[in-house]
């Protein structure tokens, strides 16, 4: 199953617990950590975006979306991380491809 996250709306009282679980997925990989104010862990760290190398910024930002999906979201686990986008331009889109648990 894919899910594409850019149109995807949160839902406060989610019909499935599938959609419960994507959009809490979703909005894991969406926070930047320290904006949160009652945790300021949940999330993933924005300084990640400003890495000098493209490919290191995938490396780092592939592990802190992997950990935080982990710590947060249980129900849920990451097989696969891709990025795609103008690395020229420093535009990188993650694609996530996970397994939930119901």
């Amino acid at each position: 199953m894919e899910l594409i996250l850019e149109n995807f709306e949160v839902n406060f009282n989610p019909a499935t617990e599938l959609e419960e679980i994507l959009q809490n997925v979703k909005t894991i990989v969406t926070t930047y950590k320290y904006s949160v104010p009652l945790d300021r862990e949940f999330g993933i760290n924005a300084k990640l975006i400003d890495m000098p190398s493209v490919d290191v910024a995938k490396i780092k930002l592939g592990s802190a979306i992997i950990e935080a999906v982990k710590k947060y979201e249980p129900r849920a686990k990451v097989l696969q991380v891709e990025f795609s986008g103008n690395t020229i331009e420093g535009l990188l889109v993650n694609k996530l491809q996970i397994e939930v648990s119901i």
